[in-house]
């Protein structure tokens, strides 16, 4: 699946929606799992969306795995 131009894995997409959802950007999760579960190749997001990601994965939570799966 392509996130924000990008091919993730489908296991490393759902380690992402819980990095997500445990940084506070539960619409952004809920976004790319629906995608996920409808077997989408791209998932559509807005420019929201990808700035979640980026600080998400800038600044991961305390005891998350480092972000080498999605950059």
């Amino acid at each position: 699946m392509f996130v924000a131009g990008v091919r993730v894995r489908d296991e490393d997409v759902l380690d992402l929606a819980r990095l997500l959802h445990d940084a506070g950007f539960d619409d952004t999760a809920e976004a790319i799992v629906v995608a996920l579960e409808a077997e989408e190749e791209i998932v559509g997001l807005t420019v929201e969306d990808r700035e979640a990601i980026l600080r998400t994965l800038d600044d991961p939570p305390v005891g998350s795995r480092n972000c080498a799966g999605y950059c």
